[in-house]
């Protein structure tokens, strides 16, 4: 199926590659399908694309390439929504304020989108007792694992 997206214009998608979000996203709490597509093979950053509403999509990073140092546990309750089994089936993303110059980019270590990707389950968690990173964190340079 092709749906029309924020950045990239029309894209084709695989039905079996779209995640339900059963809560939305924190200020879109009614849109709750969304596909994640490739950027740019070179960064760590891909955009999660609402399939519902064009308008919305979010580039968003994996933390760990920028933070090493990045982590979390999630709750019970997350873990169930989520239906997570395996640890190998999760992958977490934050939320990117893109800036004219990218190094003075921000990403969201507050409130991670965690992916099940074996059950094509996402959610977006905020961190409520790690008060340790801050909303904004300056992406900077590549200090993780995608150095």
């Amino acid at each position: 199926m092709n749906i029309e997206t924020k950045f990239l214009g029309e894209v084709e998608i695989m039905e079996e590659d779209i995640y339900s979000f059963k809560n939305g996203l924190l200020g879109f709490p009614d849109l709750m399908s969304f596909v994640v597509l490739p950027l740019d093979a070179e960064l760590p950053l891909v955009l999660l694309q609402s399939t519902e509403l064009s308008e919305i999509g979010f580039v968003v990073a994996f933390p760990f390439a920028f933070k090493k140092d990045y982590s979390f546990d999630l709750g019970e309750e997350d873990k169930e929504d989520l239906k997570i089994e395996h640890e190998d089936d999760v992958l977490a993303y934050t939320i990117v304020t893109l800036q004219e110059k990218f190094e003075d980019s921000t990403m969201n270590l507050l409130a991670p989108i965690v992916l099940n990707v074996k059950h094509k389950l996402g959610k977006q968690v905020v961190l409520q007792d790690n008060i340790k990173y801050p909303l904004r964190q300056s992406i900077g340079a590549l200090e993780g694992s995608a150095k």
